[in-house]
Parts: C-alpha cells; sequence; structure tokens
C-alpha cells in the first residue's frame, strides 16, 4: 500500500494537479483563520503583518494549516485508540446459509430462500436470527491498523498561494469589485505567484516547508472580458483573481518558472519536501494510470452529486456475495453518536443525519458516515467522515461501543460514542451530503422516516445504548 497523503485545502485545482500526478488524496479542510495566523505570526516577529512579505505570509498560512489538519488526526488516532468497550460483529451471509437448507441437507422451501435473500440485499435483516460475536473493541478489525501503526505516513500537506504585484500580496478577492480592481490593475502587467507549501509526517511529527513561485505575463483583455469572467464566479475565490487551467487561461501571455505552482501545488517542491522527510514520491503514488476518475459510478437512481464533492481514496462499489453493491472499498463506517443527561446519565438524544436527496435512500435519516480511506481503521474513518459530514470532533467524544455488519469482502462499521464529561458537540452539515445534522430525541428516532439499514438496526442499537448507558457513570459522578 502506498503512503497516504492528507490535503489540507479543498481546491479542486490542487487536488487535480495531485490526482494527475498519481497522487489522491484525502481532503482535510483545515479552517484557519488566516488573518489571525498572519497577525500571530508578526507580532511575534515583533513587526506588523504589512511588513512581512509574499513568501514569508504563504509559508506561515501552509504552515498553520498543515498543522491545524495534523492536530485534527491527532485527536482522531487518540479517540480510537482509547476506544473501549465490544465490538458486536453480525454476519447475515452466514445466516443466509444457514437458512437456505434443512438439517436433512435438502434445499429449503423456494420461499423461504427468496424471503432471507431479500432481507440479505436490503440490509433488512430485523426478522432473522443472525449469527454473531462478541469481542473486546480494542484489538478488533475496528482498531487495527490505522493512523497510529504505520513508522511513516500520512504526510499531511498545507498550502497557500497569493499573488504579488507592485510589492503588494493579494489573496482571493471574494467579491466582484475586488477581482474588477485587480483584473484591471493586472491587465498587460507581469507579477509573482507565491505558493507555500508545509509537509508533517504524522508518524513522527516531522515538519519541512518551502515556497515556489512564478512570474506571470497577463495579457491586454478588455473590460468586457474583465466583466464576463467575473460572472463566472471563478476569479472570486482564487489566489490573485485569475487560474492558470480555467477560464482565466485565456488571459495569461506567459509564465516563467514552475507551472503547477500557479495552479496552487508545485509538484517539483513537495518531491523535495518528501524527500527531506525520507520519502520517495513515487510512493505516494495511489492512482492507477489512465483511471482517475472515481471508481464505480451512483446508481442510475440516485440525483446527479454536487459537482464539488470529492473522490477520496476508498471511494468505490463492491460487488457483495449478498447480491448488491456496497460503498467502500475498504468498508464503511459511521458514528452513532449520544448525549446523556448528566445527573442520570440516560440517553436523552442522538446525532442524525437527513440525507441528501441526491443521496442514496434520499430524504431519509441515519448516522453520518462513509467510505473508509486508504490506511484508516474503521474508527478512524467514522471519525473523520462524521466530522466532514456533521461537525463532530473527535476529541469531544469518546468511542465506547461497535456493531460490525460482516458481509466478508465488505463490512459497515456502527462506532456507538457518548460526549465526553463537559464537553458538547454542536453538530452541523459541513458538506452537501446533508439536509440537515440535529440532535434528535431518542424516543423520536423510530418515527422519523429512516434509512433502511437505520430502520432494521435502530431496535437493537436503542437496546446496546441503554445498556452502555447503564455500564458507565454518569458525568457528575466521574473523576
Amino acid at each position: 500500500m502506498s503512503i497516504q497523503v492528507v490535503l489540507a485545502s479543498q481546491s479542486v485545482s490542487r487536488r487535480n494537479v495531485l490526482t494527475t500526478a498519481g497522487v489522491c488524496p484525502i481532503i482535510r479542510v483545515s479552517h484557519v483563520d488566516e488573518p489571525a495566523a498572519l497577525a500571530a505570526h508578526a507580532d511575534r516577529q515583533g513587526v506588523t503583518v504589512d511588513k512581512l512579505d509574499t513568501s514569508q505570509r504563504v509559508t506561515v498560512l501552509a504552515q498553520a494549516k498543515a498543522q491545524a489538519v495534523y492536530e485534527a488526526y491527532r485527536d482522531v488516532a487518540r479517540t480510537a485508540g482509547e476506544a473501549r468497550g465490544e465490538q458486536v460483529t453480525a454476519r447475515p451471509l452466514d445466516a443466509e446459509t444457514s437458512r437456505s437448507a434443512k438439517a436433512d441437507g435438502h434445499a429449503a422451501p423456494a420461499a423461504e430462500r427468496r424471503f432471507v435473500r431479500m432481507s440479505t440485499t436490503t440490509r433488512a435483516f430485523a426478522e432473522a436470527h443472525l449469527p454473531m460475536s462478541i469481542e473486546p473493541l480494542s484489538g478488533s478489525a475496528s482498531t487495527s491498523n490505522g493512523l497510529g501503526h504505520g513508522e511513516v505516513g500520512p504526510l499531511i500537506i498545507g498550502c497557500d498561494s497569493m499573488f504579488c504585484l507592485d510589492g503588494v500580496s493579494y489573496g482571493k478577492p471574494h467579491n466582484p469589485d475586488t477581482a474588477r480592481q485587480r483584473l484591471r490593475a493586472m491587465r498587460s502587467r507581469t507579477g509573482e505567484l507565491w505558493t507555500g507549501h508545509c509537509v508533517i509526517d504524522f508518524a513522527t511529527g516531522r515538519q519541512v516547508a518551502g515556497t515556489s513561485h512564478a512570474r506571470v505575463t497577463f495579457g491586454d483583455y478588455s473590460d468586457r472580458d474583465i466583466e464576463r469572467y467575473i460572472a463566472t464566479g471563478e476569479p472570486l475565490e482564487v489566489a490573485g483573481s485569475f487560474t492558470l487551467e480555467g477560464f482565466g487561461a485565456t488571459f495569461i501571455d506567459g509564465v516563467e518558472g514552475d507551472p503547477h505552482g500557479v495552479m496552487g501545488v508545485s509538484l517539483p517542491l513537495l518531491r523535495r519536501l518528501a524527500g527531506q522527510l525520507g520519502v520517495e514520491w513515487t510512493d505516494l503514488w495511489n492512482v492507477t494510470p489512465h483511471a482517475t476518475e472515481p471508481v464505480g459510478k451512483r446508481e442510475a437512481k440516485m440525483q446527479t452529486p454536487p459537482k464539488e464533492n470529492v473522490h477520496q481514496p476508498g471511494d468505490g462499489w463492491v460487488e457483495c456475495a449478498c447480491g448488491r453493491r456496497h460503498w467502500g472499498v475498504n468498508g464503511a463506517a459511521g458514528v452513532l453518536l449520544a448525549r446523556r443527561d448528566e445527573t442520570t446519565g440516560r440517553i436523552v438524544d442522538v446525532v442524525m443525519q437527513h440525507r441528501a436527496i441526491w443521496s442514496a435512500e434520499g430524504g431519509t435519516w441515519g448516522i453520518p458516515g462513509g467510505a473508509i480511506a486508504d490506511g484508516e481503521s474503521p474508527i478512524e474513518g467514522a471519525l473523520r467522515e462524521s466530522f466532514e459530514e456533521a461537525n463532530i470532533t473527535a476529541r469531544d467524544i469518546e468511542v465506547v461501543g461497535a456493531y460490525r455488519e460482516d458481509h466478508g469482502p465488505w463490512a459497515y462499521t456502527t462506532v456507538i460514542a457518548f460526549e465526553k464529561p463537559g464537553h458538547h458537540v454542536a453538530p452541523r452539515a459541513n458538506d452537501d451530503e446533508s439536509l440537515e445534522i440535529a440532535w434528535v430525541p431518542m424516543d423520536e428516532v423510530p418515527h422519523r422516516r429512516l434509512l433502511t439499514a437505520m430502520r432494521a438496526d435502530w431496535p437493537r442499537f436503542a437496546v446496546r445504548l441503554e445498556e452502555l448507558a447503564a455500564s458507565v457513570p454518569p458525568h457528575h459522578s466521574r473523576g
């Protein structure tokens, strides 16, 4: 398996540059307050922000973004490593085998075989007797391997880009008026596009940083060109108000230096930085040539997902012996997070996801989760997905159990968690995969329009949650 890369950016351009170079990264947005990061650095240096040159600024911000994601991943690994309780594993395909034949060795009636196959296909196993096993969560399939077990990686890459013209540094304009002023000033001029990178090896904590820059010369475009370009929306959220790989490329007469750096990711710089960490660039390759598109396609009955939805390593369909396809080549996982009454310890609410209309069984309610990325344990995958979709932060929860539905080549792991004592999770929809994310009272859950799997599993989950709550002292009585 290749060394995994985590990109601390949601830039489509950066993601595409890496993917076409053979590296499909995990996307983890840093949410860094950029002005605050620059101000803090300038204060430590005893200067004002305006005294920082463009090279310093992109380096500071790249480091801040990489560090924020590194710390978030440490929280994930720590929470996964501290997981306690038991994992219950159900094997529905074994149930199908046992129910498809009589004790005397003759085939069971066709009607019975059909019922079991239909139940397996829909994962509606509420009426079936499933073979189950119980083991300590620590050391189980849900905690083995994962981020904290490698000698190197994943490599976390922070990036930032700015355009410098006449000694002034420009980031993203964010609004049409600012973009218009900058595009007029850049017309028939030459400036410098600076890109900073910071790479952190998660396994060792070592980090390296550097910058790349290129001279960009713009053509003599018209005011009408500017207005039409602004109308596309492209220049509003890119450094310098232009792109080299989009609509803006038409207005660029020449580039001197690293062209990939102009697109936000300097491949030569990243190769050198990885080398400083003892990693060969080719060890990061995880994309098969001529196969840079997502593995598999969404089922035809789904509506088209938003274009900005990203393909993560681990996305793709698995053809299962149960007769249907499952999402996640490494399996999938989600978090069932419960809130307890601080006095009694009883479960009062759980976090639920109202699924986007374009998704499978869109409009139903379930738990946040998704495909497990390459190199992750199921718990780590569940924690990452639950943050990406529902803003569930790993540092605020404790894992107390798991339920794993094992189909052999594919499994779904439901990670059961409580809020930590004194912590409060504020769930919200962080991406387009949810109509809403909400704390839902326990007694209301079965009355929602639930995802098929959740409808079948909820009775077991409700009992398990109450049992776990009874076995763990309430917040006020814990030291």
